[in-house]
């Protein structure tokens, strides 16, 4: 009846007319947008770190400031937000911890220029938040001479107290060694004992929780300070260039250089040292972070690290899980104050998505750390080698605009790439040897646990902190060698630092509790973490552990008030699963047990897995805990 309907009907013409132009109009479209957004990226390079997606959301949303605000965290570090003033001029920068830092010019995204050109203002608050942090520490640098120090570090953004008291440290320990006498640094090392003593008397009382983060951190950097001058009157060092002291990383107040010359004399900036390599400070905004414990293979690590990057090589960690090599080169980042973008590498990964993230370090100076490198397949790595060989060379010429990767951009001389690697897992590549020759090897085997213990109990106000630390640690060496072995029993760092957290989180709640000895949190903070993960038959053998280790240290009974009430009570009115289908339980205390342990630890975890048997109530006790929580 109507012959339309066979003219329509051809698959060919569908084929031909409808969805071929379709395809070749969505690449176009496809085509324009990348270019667009790679436009945007080369003007921020920091877009570069962000995928397709959330870029298209910032940029969707350009016309309305404060809609940016969510997605700041993807492009600092330490800037979680800002401050808006009623005019919509930007004054303040706030991290997400809620530190709050004045900027010294403030920032109108709503003049002509940045109307609607996110990237715009985004780029002045990147050059801003640097000029802003480099203004505190001058100031602190001054301030510091003028009142105690016990009241100076409270006064401080946290970043700031750090660097400025890495400064004086290294001012001190110096003026000590030039006057060539033994007598010198042990008047310093008293010193530095002193000023510890105030720390951790500080961490003890009231303090606002930002100021316990900032001591936090202080002690962890005091602690090692301290113990290097420590260790170098045991030595009887007592020259300046002696390699004890040469070989840490110490701060300075002075000339900016470029390529062996003076900037501008009196321009002086922080310049961090180790051995004969420096690395200027980056003033990049980190917010109020905590610090890694710097032991004897953080040192080296340093050592290693800061060395590659002023030969400009990138830098390789490598060895087995959980021995802190991301997290080294991540606290080497926060020590000089430069943006660090961890990166998790995948056999996924291809030599384009590679190249933007090339793109984005080149522009912004950038570090980044790529995670388990060697899981990236062999073809790739070899155009990788390249990619990385082209900054290198760009760096070494010092140029400030560079071809790559079909762009023309600019160089900004901080950027650095660094790689861990696990050698020996399965799916793991070989590193081709013209990738090896751009990086400088570390290797990291075996962290010391007590040493890291006993520096996080100082930092949370213990006294005794030392004998806890080698208690807490032999009980997991205990178990690791005499309870039964199970996949899910994990006796490394990760363990070690959840007892942590949990002593440091205890200590704070109970104060200065006459009742509660150092010894007895520590304790309690073990079984915490450790017993919801342990099977029926190894509990006994793991009381038997702590109670050999922890002599005469009772524990009370935890009263949870009206939280097992509320455990109970979900029992009798049972958990609906799904519509229709309640399940009613029995509050047996082996099961209520189970419930309070799976509260407690996600107090301290940051994701749960529930391991056991088909039927033995792992859903049941998940769902019991949230409608118990969640119970009126």
């Amino acid at each position: 009846e109507d012959p339309n309907f066979m003219t329509q009907a051809d698959p060919e013409k569908r084929l031909e007319d409808k969805f071929k132009k379709s395809n070749q109009k969505l690449e176009e479209i496809t085509k324009g947008l990348n270019d667009y957004l790679e436009m945007k990226r080369l003007y921020f390079p920091r877009f570069f770190f962000l995928s397709n997606d959330e870029l298209l959301e910032i940029l969707s949303q350009t016309k309305e400031p404060r809609a940016v605000q969510p997605h700041l965290g993807k492009c600092f570090e330490g800037i979680n937000k800002v401050h808006f003033e009623d005019d919509l001029k930007i004054t303040k920068i706030i991290s997400g911890e809620g530190e709050k830092i004045d900027l010294d010019n403030f920032i109108d995204p709503e003049t002509v220029n940045n109307k609607g050109n996110v990237e715009k203002w985004l780029l002045e608050l990147e050059s801003i938040q640097w000029d802003s942090i480099r203004t505190y520490t001058v100031a602190s640098l001054e301030d510091y001479k003028k009142i105690s120090r016990r009241d100076w570090m409270l006064n401080w953004p946290g970043q700031v107290v750090i660097a400025v008291s890495s400064v004086y440290w290294t001012t001190e320990v110096s003026v000590a060694l030039r006057t060539n006498t033994v007598e010198g640094v042990t008047e310093c090392r008293d010193k530095l004992s002193h000023q510890l003593r105030d720390i951790v008397e500080l961490v003890r009382g009231k303090l606002a929780k930002l100021q316990r983060k900032t001591l936090g951190a202080l002690t962890t950097i005091d602690v090692h300070n301290r113990d290097v001058v420590a260790k170098m009157v045991e030595l009887q060092t007592h020259d300046i260039t002696d390699f004890a002291w040469v070989s840490q990383l110490r701060y300075y107040w002075e000339d900016s250089w470029k390529d062996g010359q003076a900037v501008k004399k009196n321009d002086k900036t922080v310049i961090a040292r180790i051995v004969n390599a420096k690395c200027l400070y980056g003033y990049e905004y980190l917010g109020n972070t905590a610090r890694l414990v710097i032991t004897p293979l953080t040192d080296r690590c340093y050592r290693t690290m800061v060395g590659a990057v002023d030969l400009l090589y990138g830098g390789a960690p490598e060895g087995p899980a959980g021995t802190g090599k991301t997290e080294t080169v991540k606290d080497l980042s926060k020590a000089v104050a430069i943006h660090c973008v961890v990166f998790n590498c995948s056999d996924g990964l291809d030599y384009e998505s590679m190249s933007k993230f090339f793109k984005g370090l080149a522009g912004c100076g950038s570090w980044a750390c790529f995670d388990e490198f060697n899981r990236i397949n062999i073809e790739v790595l070899s155009v990788i080698a390249q990619q990385i060989l082209m900054i290198n060379t760009a760096k070494r010429e010092s140029k400030e605009m560079f071809h790559f990767e079909g762009s023309y951009m600019k160089l900004n001389q901080n950027c650095n790439v660094f790689i861990t690697m696990n050698p020996g897992y399965a799916g793991r590549a070989e590193l081709p040897d013209n990738l090896k020759a751009l990086f400088r090897p570390c290797a990291m085997m075996v962290p010391d646990y007590a040493m890291i213990g006993e520096i996080r109990l100082y930092s949370f106000g213990f006294e005794n902190a030392r004998d806890n630390a080698q208690k807490l640690v032999r009980v997991l060496q205990l178990a690791s060698e005499q309870l039964s072995s199970q996949k899910h029993y994990d006796y490394g760092m990760r363990a070690v630092n959840s007892i942590l957290v949990a002593a440091g989180n205890l200590r704070e709640i109970l104060g200065n509790d006459p009742e509660w000895s150092e010894s007895r949190i520590v304790l309690r903070s073990i079984n915490d973490v450790n017993l919801a993960k342990f099977l029926v038959e190894d509990l006994p053998l793991f009381s038997g552990i702590t109670s050999d280790l922890f002599p005469g240290i009772t524990l009370p009974e935890s009263d949870y008030g009206t939280f097992t009430d509320s455990i109970k009570s979900v029992c009798e009115t049972g958990i609906e699963v799904a519509p229709g289908n309640v399940y009613k339980l029995e509050d047996k205390i082996e099961y209520t047990t189970k419930v309070v342990q799976l509260y407690e630890m996600l107090l301290v975890r940051h994701g749960i897995m529930v391991v056991g048997a088909t039927c033995s109530g792992k859903t049941a006790s998940i769902h019991n805990l949230a409608k118990a929580m969640t119970k009126s």
